[in-house]
């Protein structure tokens, strides 16, 4: 969703000033989500700055969270981790897209299901909780099978307190992401996108995850805690794949994408 986009790092005193006229505004914040895409790559002592301060200035402040890649976590240790969560940071938000090393290498995404699993561990460790995000459809027909096994068996590792699923889009056009393949990626229909929600379903095994495939890209809203509704979700996939004009799936126009 960045690749139109250049990152930077803003200046501490930017930074600074946003957050006083942030105080200014709504003084009475209790959630506050440190924007954009990349917060987590700043060092641990500049993070802890922003985090203290914002502690400072918004007095009912109960909770910190951030986007984190799981790179962005490989230089900082766990006792580093503990300080920016003792100062407020307690839920990280991750893409981690998929679970399958392959598709993770033909995506560009630099990672694979290892060292995420290191990463988002390494998080946990430190008492910050963790949302994770998989892309529904990402490796398309001939990779759908270890797509969905795969990033079940990460998912079930890591045991996020957090799991969303959302159906991969093209904002470029398919082209532009089929050539990330070199020809070798297949779209999924509806049907097809549906039938590996299922598979990664019945292959996730957690303990007390809140789940929700409820983002505009879904064409089936799915909500639960996993394992305790994994049945009843897969039996709401069964009943929209067999029939599906009687499931209440989304239209294109209500995706909004």
């Amino acid at each position: 969703m960045y690749t139109s986009k250049k990152f930077g790092v803003k200046p501490l005193e930017i930074v600074m000033a946003e957050i006083d006229t942030a105080a200014k505004y709504f003084p009475n914040t209790r959630r506050i989500f440190l924007a954009d895409g990349n917060a987590m790559v700043l060092p641990v002592d500049k993070l802890l700055v922003i985090l203290n301060y914002l502690n400072e200035v918004f007095p009912k402040i109960t909770r910190i969270s951030a986007y984190a890649i799981p790179k962005d976590l490989v230089n900082k240790s766990v006792e580093y981790l503990i300080k920016l969560q003792n100062a407020g940071l307690k839920l990280i938000y991750t893409g981690i897209e998929s679970g399958d090393d392959a598709l993770l290498e033909l995506v560009n995404k630099g990672e694979t299901g290892e060292s995420t699993i290191q990463s988002m561990i390494k998080a946990k460790e430190a008492g910050i909780k963790i949302s994770v995000m998989i892309i529904n459809g990402l490796g398309g027909k001939k990779y759908s099978s270890q797509h969905a096994e795969n990033s079940a068996k990460v998912i079930n590792v890591i045991q996020p307190e957090f799991l969303s699923t959302l159906v991969l889009s093209f904002p470029f056009g398919v082209d532009h992401f089929k050539s990330k393949f070199k020809g070798d990626f297949l779209e999924m229909n509806i049907l097809d996108l549906l039938a590996e929600q299922k598979v990664f379903l019945q292959n996730l095994d957690l303990t007390e995850t809140v789940f929700r495939s409820d983002h505009a890209s879904n064409y089936l809203v799915l909500k639960g805690i996993l394992n305790r509704d994994k049945k009843g979700m897969i039996r709401n996939l069964e009943a929209a794949i067999e029939a599906p004009g009687l499931a209440g799936l989304r239209q294109e126009w209500q995706r909004g994408l």
